[in-house]
């Protein structure tokens, strides 16, 4: 079968150039999208200039540009957004509007997988403020793309690894504690962490799969289901160093948000639904999802002890 050509927005950012180097991998004609707002960023030009020499073509375009992003969205079968929401919500929400606009314009595309990634915001309805954004914008992407009759996959990937495994699951940082670690409740709460490049892989390996046509992928890797005891203990092993342990009850953990800056706040509310309700494994999958390893059991998925190594 002749496989789909892929058109990759937002493929200098973090999730964005795995999923190019992915559908490389996977043998895609693979188009990234060259934004002129790149201006005088260096490392964003070098990375493209890179992906095109491992045989992506870079197709220029802005998003602001309604005409010429429909004409870059009329050369690819399936379109893949991975542009990051970390730090202007409004504006990658705005933007993610106007490729919605292109593809619904252009009308030849036969997947579009919107930039989610995370926890699947359907299920988070219930979610607090201020984090609650997240899911809503999210939502809104969503509805336009089914109002549109868009044929799509969304992509659930839980945890990002390198930002929550290897800290053991503490904010702030991205290294492993030295002496102490603070753990949610009693740390028995299970939660699941997915290699980033496996993100990638699995995303790919959907496009032109009817069986995620229409539907939610569930990355869930069985080996890294795992409470955050047991990442803590993972980790412990490795570095042969037991941590001291600081048990924070929910209502404390809550009020460690006041007075500080947003980013925090957005933060502390989503690692409540994490690691206090257990949002990310308090359901079972239903008939409009699917879970990537069953689909494709023949990826080797990377396991958390050999990912937390390289922090030794």
């Amino acid at each position: 079968m002749e496989k789909s050509r892929v058109l990759v927005v937002g493929g200098t950012g973090y999730i964005g150039r795995r999923i190019v180097r992915a559908s490389l991998a996977q043998g895609h004609p693979t188009l990234v999208l060259m934004r002129p707002e790149i201006g005088l960023d260096i490392d964003k030009l070098q990375m493209l200039l890179s992906f095109k020499a491992q045989g992506a073509r870079l197709v220029e375009a802005s998003l602001d540009d309604q005409a010429g992003l429909v004409a870059a969205v009329a050369q690819a079968d399936v379109v893949v957004s991975a542009m990051s929401g970390a730090h202007i919500r409004s504006h990658n929400l705005h933007l993610q509007r106007k490729l919605v606009e292109a593809i619904k314009e252009a009308g030849n595309v036969k997947r579009f997988i919107p930039s989610e990634f995370g926890m699947d915001p359907s299920r988070m309805r219930h979610a607090l403020e201020p984090g609650r954004v997240t899911f809503d914008e999210k939502m809104e992407i969503r509805r336009a793309i089914e109002e549109a009759n868009i044929p799509h996959t969304y992509v659930s990937a839980n945890f990002f690894a390198a930002y929550s495994c290897p800290n053991l699951c503490q904010m702030r940082t991205l290294l492993p504690p030295k002496e102490k670690v603070h753990v949610y409740g009693d740390g028995n709460v299970k939660a699941i962490f997915v290699d980033e490049d496996d993100i990638a892989t699995y995303t790919i390996k959907s496009i032109d799969d009817p069986r995620t046509l229409n539907k939610t992928i569930y990355i869930r890797p069985q080996e890294n289901i795992l409470t955050q005891n047991e990442v803590i203990a993972k980790w412990e092993k490795l570095s042969g160093k037991v941590l001291e342990k600081v048990h924070v009850p929910a209502d404390e953990f809550l009020a460690s948000m006041k007075g500080t800056d947003l980013a925090n706040q957005v933060g502390v509310t989503h690692y409540y639904h994490f690691f206090y309700e257990g949002c990310l494994t308090n359901f079972e999958i239903g008939e409009d999802g699917a879970e990537a390893t069953l689909l494709y059991p023949e990826v080797q998925y990377t396991r958390m002890d050999e990912y937390m190594k390289i922090y030794l």
